[in-house]
């Protein structure tokens, strides 16, 4: 088969966004953001078969490196990450097991030196992992049945169906203890999918903690202009198959539920009419929202695909009826949009791939719990690069901007969803951290990341870019200067790949983005002092 490119593809998009996914749009292929200057600890871009020769280089010498780490007998280490950075130093990220169980919240990044000795560990608990006995009191039957009814009590969820419940250690929060793990398949009442996780106390049958796998988003399509499609001959067809973007595959729910879909085909490889009731229109968006995304993170931070294995992800367009929202989910490594209100105005843009493929890329990296402050941390994240992939994508009829979902007036008198410079002006987002942050809804809690993430870029204060007028103010009432979006960037992926783990909270994100610029531009540089200055500026300190 042989990938071709489209030479006219109409698109019509305006997008919402909702508690997790991004909207906006873009159009036009887009430049790379600016690297930093070729220092030691700037990250190699590995090829996919450099980076799965490095992932059997640790696994080969896992046992070697828990010895020398100290850990435990009963510990193990299974090897999940890889990046290499310019001048050799290696971080190897790991999940652990215990006695043969899988440990929640035991993740660590080792970091290992050109010559092969360890220079340090990233660690998501510092807490000794062990247990009393791996013999539960309760029986797994009253962990699903538990489960279940948090479901049911917690996000009205309907059709519940709880997995076998799954014994792990829960070493997330707190001292490690024996536990279950409890998957509830169910639907919420918008008819967004659920997998609700519920980790449940396998001596006692107390609730530990609960997130969802599923990370969803509202908005309305945006209009995205002629573009350019990667697509795969067929037979005498065309099929929305990027054949240079790992294989990544736009197909058809018609309305369904579940299922891959079926393909979009095209006898003449011309799709869509910039029209939502052409079925096409929105997987053009759809797919070339993902390809453009694909190009962000290969060229501006080195990492081919989400896992950074060069296989490319999947995106489901038309999925249920009247559904007004976007959805990210790691079982089957896809990308679903709605046709949103009347099937008349579909989720499909630029910025919800971003944002939804960013949870990927979260999920395979730090793979921060979508709870408390480390849930704000992972809805920033995909809230930071979807902005970034808006900006990259450097599209005359909509220029990159700060504010999240400006396109889709889903609160129907054309305000934005997200206000990057100042969250609060949505109402319910935090400019600045304080005590009660991770009691929040991580769509709100996320106000902390993305106002960071704004006055490292640009600083406080008002200013004009790109036509938008931003006023930007500080915790303290101190003024910071930014560094410009391209370091920022480069600043919280080496950060998000390196330096976090999944239970990572605002503090320990402050230290990571620290180590991140000093690695990529000094000790002294006025790079860390900009991440400082900004974190203190949302009270983060």
């Amino acid at each position: 088969m042989t990938p071709r490119i489209s030479r006219k593809t109409r698109v019509t998009g305006t997008v919402v966004v909702a508690a997790a996914a991004l909207l906006a749009a873009g159009v036009t292929t887009g430049t790379a953001g600016a690297q930093p200057a070729e220092k030691g600890g700037s990250p190699l871009k590995l090829s996919a078969s450099h980076r799965a020769e490095l992932l059997r280089d640790a696994s080969a010498t896992k046992a070697q490196t828990a010895q020398e780490l100290g850990l435990g007998a009963q510990e193990k280490l299974v090897v999940k990450d890889v990046v290499k950075d310019v001048d050799g130093t290696t971080h190897t990220r790991y999940e652990r097991t215990y006695a043969g169980l899988p440990v929640l919240g035991g993740d660590m990044v080792v970091h290992t030196a050109k010559g092969g000795a360890i220079k340090g560990t990233t660690k998501a608990t510092q807490k000794s992992l062990k247990v009393a006995s791996t013999t539960p009191k309760i029986a797994p039957q009253a962990a699903q049945q538990s489960a279940q009814g948090v479901a049911t009590k917690t996000i009205g969820a309907k059709k519940a169906t709880a997995q076998t419940a799954r014994k792990v250690v829960w070493a997330a929060s707190g001292t490690p203890v024996l536990a279950y793990e409890t998957v509830v398949n169910s639907v919420r009442k918008d008819g967004t999918p659920s997998k609700l996780h519920v980790i449940t106390d396998a001596n006692t049958g107390k609730k530990l903690f609960q997130f969802d796998a599923i990370h969803t988003g509202k908005g309305e399509s945006e209009y995205s202009g002629t573009v350019d499609l990667g697509t795969t001959k067929k037979g005498s067809s065309y099929t929305l198959t990027d054949g240079g973007r790992g294989g990544h595959v736009t197909t058809n729910l018609s309305n369904g539920s579940s299922g891959s879909g079926t393909p979009f085909t095209s006898p003449d490889d011309n799709w869509g009419n910039g029209k939502p009731d052409n079925p096409q229109t929105a997987a053009v968006d759809a797919h070339y929202g993902a390809a453009l995304t694909w190009d962000y993170y290969k060229n501006v931070h080195g990492r081919t695909g989400i896992k950074g294995d060069g296989v490319g992800a999947s995106s489901r367009v038309h999925y249920g009826d009247n559904y007004v929202n976007a959805f990210w989910d790691d079982s089957c490594f896809c990308m679903t949009y709605g046709d949103g209100e009347g099937n008349n105005a579909p989720l499909t843009a630029i910025d919800v791939a971003a944002h939804e493929m960013s949870h990927g890329v979260t999920s395979a990296t730090a793979n921060l719990i979508y709870s408390g402050e480390s849930g704000g941390l992972n809805e920033g994240t995909s809230d930071i690069f979807g902005t970034s992939v808006e900006f990259y994508a450097n599209n005359p009829a909509d220029p990159g901007d700060y504010l999240i979902g400006e396109k889709i007036n889903i609160n129907g008198d054309g305000t934005p969803l997200r206000y990057m410079d100042k969250p609060s002006k949505d109402g319910q987002s935090q400019d600045s951290w304080d005590s009660n942050t991770g009691n929040l809804d991580p769509h709100y809690s996320s106000g902390v990341a993305n106002h960071f993430f704004y006055l490292l870029s640009e600083g406080s204060g008002a200013k004009d870019i790109n036509g938008v007028h931003y006023d930007s103010p500080t915790a303290d009432g101190s003024k910071v200067t930014g560094i410009g979006r391209d370091k920022a960037e480069q600043i919280w992926f080496k950060a998000l790949s390196e330096y976090m783990t999944s239970n990572t909270d605002y503090k320990a994100a402050r230290e990571a983005t620290v180590k991140a610029a000093t690695d990529l531009y000094g000790a002294d540089s006025a790079e860390v002092k900009g991440v400082e200055s900004a974190w203190t500026g949302v009270a983060v300190n």
